[in-house]
């Protein structure tokens, strides 16, 4: 193809976010080119190449990010990366999907952060507003990008969004109609420099909100307060009735979650619920419903049928099955210590943790007490193997595995009837495996494995 002298898009990264934004800017008569490191990427490419796209795959060229318009990283290459930064220095704009999406986008936003849960809830809106026979489009750091919606509308009346950190990092513009933050713990510590400008990038979802917009904020959030008073928008917060405080818009107990939303008081039972147990799930309910509330008083009778037919998401707190009495739980998408936290209070006691990977500025020291009250053993996996053992190790037999295979076997041999294997890593997948999908495929594979030898 001929060099590209016009001014340019430069779309770094061809995942499922980069291809999508390629084409998309493309269809808006944007000149773009698209860049990966990654020489596999190269059929993705004649399908650029198709539309008109240049694209430069298994390298990167300086000259080509110093003389582009803008940058467009996907949100999984640190804005670090040297040849951005020297772009950067060049005076190239740095720019996203969120504020690439928002400058087109008619329709009102839904967004969705937090440190864990963004998919629960993300979901569990969506299965809400079906319910009361809303056509929401769900997407966004959940798996679909956002611009597909604008480039494939069909019948769709509201956006909801699952916004990431890495997102957020590269908005401007964004402003969600309703924003819900979750909660905020240690996570991707190896991508900023402090816990504080993680905490700073989480916020920032709210930076543009006006008075007519909503943030739905969890009081148990560190300085929630202090945090809350610059805010623009009109804020609702939920909140466990154990903290003592009255002043939120959903209180959640251990059976039940309490909703004062304009003058009305609405109940809502969750003991009987199968698929969404724990409290941090009673915490995701409080917030899709609030988040729901919002966009039109949608009824109660329906939003309770919605969250009823959830369905759990795969690699969170699954069941895989039950052998010899002792039940299997993948919990991949665990890739920090609140994420474990949350799945431990689950079971209580009788837990064998399969934990490890490759450490995110992971401390480990903030499962200690956690893991002395309810882990039997731990069966440590990937290149944090040392640092699991060094933080562990007195408190709890470690047992040190090469592969899932036999990290699944240890388990099992640790365990007596009435126990739990419970996959809960704390670390991302990638020494290991292709990502925490794939981990978890794996650890039900050689749960199935290891049944077939059971009854052999």
């Amino acid at each position: 193809m001929k060099e590209q002298t016009s001014p340019y898009f430069l779309v770094i990264g061809l995942g499922a976010s980069g291809m999508s934004m390629a084409k998309f800017l493309c269809s808006k008569g944007e000149s773009v080119i698209a860049t990966d490191i990654d020489a596999s990427r190269a059929c993705l490419a004649e399908e650029l190449n198709a539309l008109g796209i240049k694209t430069e795959i298994g390298f990167h060229d300086q000259k080509t990010f110093n003389q582009a318009q803008a940058l467009v990283p996907s949100p999984g290459i640190p804005l670090t990366h040297p040849h951005i930064k020297e772009a950067v220095a060049h005076g190239v704009v740095l720019t996203g999907e969120l504020d690439i999406f928002a400058k087109y986008n008619t329709l009102p936003v839904i967004a969705i952060t937090g440190t864990n849960g963004k998919t629960t809830t993300t979901t569990l809106i969506g299965d809400i507003l079906r319910a009361c026979k809303r056509k929401p489009f769900v997407g966004g750091n959940i798996g679909t990008p956002l611009v597909e919606n604008l480039m494939n509308k069909d019948d769709t009346d509201i956006i909801v969004a699952e916004i990431s950190s890495f997102q957020l990092d590269l908005s401007t513009a964004f402003r969600p109609d309703v924003g819900v933050l979750l909660n905020i713990s240690e996570d991707h510590l190896d991508r900023y420099a402090s816990y504080e400008a993680y905490e700073h990038s989480k916020w920032s979802l709210f930076k543009n909100q006006t008075p007519s917009d909503t943030a739905v904020i969890n009081q148990a959030i560190k300085g929630f307060d202090k945090k809350c008073k610059p805010l623009q928008s009109r804020i609702l917060s939920f909140s466990s009735y154990r903290t003592g405080r009255t002043d939120y818009a959903a209180g959640i107990g251990s059976k039940d979650i309490r909703i004062e939303f304009e003058g009305r008081t609405h109940i809502l039972r969750t003991d009987h619920l199968k698929e969404l147990k724990g409290a941090h799930n009673r915490e995701n309910i409080a917030a899709a419903v609030l988040a729901c509330l919002c966009t039109g008083r949608p009824g109660i009778h329906d939003m309770i049928k919605g969250v009823e037919s959830f369905k759990n998401l795969s690699h969170r707190m699954e069941f895989i099955k039950t052998i010899n009495q002792v039940s299997f739980y993948d919990d991949s998408k665990a890739t920090n210590t609140d994420a474990v936290i949350r799945a431990l209070e689950c079971f209580k006691r009788n837990i064998i943790l399969i934990l490890g990977g490759r450490e995110k500025g992971t401390d480990f020291s903030l499962l200690c007490r956690d893991v002395k009250k309810s882990v039997k053993a731990i069966v440590s996996i990937g290149e944090s193997k040392g640092h699991v053992m060094e933080t562990f190790q007195n408190i709890c037999p470690v047992i040190e595995a090469g592969t899932m295979q036999e990290a699944v076997e240890k388990g099992f041999a640790s365990a007596v009837p009435g126990d739990v294997v419970l996959l809960s890593p704390a670390c991302a997948s990638f020494d290991m495996f292709n990502n925490y999908a794939h981990r978890g495929r794996e650890f039900a594979a050689r749960v199935n494995a290891l049944e077939d030898q059971t009854n052999d």
